[in-house]
């Protein structure tokens, strides 16, 4: 698995929520982010890597990216048509009120029947006014509560996972003899289930939560490296440090103050170059 960047949901105006079309020239790496993301596939075929799992798509396909989660295209057909959905968190919770759990701990990856894929298809073809700010919102709010109302109804991840998934979006902090106190489950159950519904350790999910809880308190003017990182849930800056370094390849000193940010937040890796 290659590692992965940090690569926040590109949301080009004031709302809180937004629709692209995939070109193949936009191609992410490698990479996972704070913000919930759906992906429909609409044309061809293709295929998908989540931490060490690949698996391929068609037209039909609706999958899910849920914070923290790192994900890549690696490779498409000719005809391949793509349409990515991301919205903030705090977005996803107010359209989803009614069932909170659902963005978490449903399905990563379900086809949708013929009719809903027209419907939603329809959403995303939909041409509006960038500027319409609350017309943006009440369209992908549209979309984003009839797709995962398709995913609660799917066949859902491990009962197992879909709890570690909640506890540990609430408490990133929470280490795995805590979790299972939790979700009433071994440890050893935790960690075999969630491998297998996530195809990556819960130690390094666990990780990338609290990296992200860290990067954003340190953009949201926390006082100081120190008060963010313990504030994310690190039992110390020392621990971040050395978390950060070795998911990033850099120090967060150097992340905030240089120009590696957003050299990695812009990065690309269309078709025809190493991801």
């Amino acid at each position: 698995m290659d590692e992965a960047l940090y690569q926040p949901f590109p949301i080009p105006t004031r709302a809180r929520a937004h629709i692209w079309r995939h070109a193949p020239a936009t191609r992410r790496p490698r990479h996972f982010h704070a913000e919930p993301e759906l992906n429909l596939v609409t044309g061809g075929s293709a295929s998908f890597a989540m931490g060490e799992k690949l698996f391929p798509v068609v037209r039909g396909d609706l999958l899910w990216w849920p914070p923290g989660q790192d994900h890549v295209l690696v490779d498409a057909s000719d005809d391949f048509d793509l349409f990515v959905i991301g919205v903030t968190a705090d977005f996803s919770m107010r359209v989803l009120a009614d069932t909170p759990d659902v963005a978490c701990v449903g399905p990563i990856h379900i086809r949708l029947p013929t009719p809903a894929l027209a419907e939603i298809e329809a959403i995303c073809l939909a041409r509006g006014s960038a500027s319409d700010v609350p017309a943006i919102e009440r369209r992908v709010g549209d979309l984003w509560r009839q797709a995962h109302a398709l995913r609660r109804a799917a066949e859902a991840m491990h009962v197992v996972t879909r709890r570690t998934m909640a506890s540990l979006y609430q408490q990133p902090e929470l280490g795995r003899s805590d979790i299972a106190r939790l979700v009433r489950a071994y440890p050893t159950e935790i960690s075999r289930y969630f491998h297998s519904d996530m195809g990556m350790t819960l130690s390094a999910f666990r990780s990338r939560l609290r990296l992200l809880r860290f990067i954003q308190a340190v953009g949201g003017g926390a006082p100081s490296l120190l008060a963010a990182a313990l504030g994310a849930g690190f039992g110390s800056y020392s621990q971040c440090h050395r978390i950060f370094q070795r998911t990033f390849a850099c120090t967060p000193r150097s992340f905030f103050e240089t120009s590696l940010r957003d050299q990695m937040q812009n990065a690309f890796a269309p078709w025809g170059t190493d991801s």
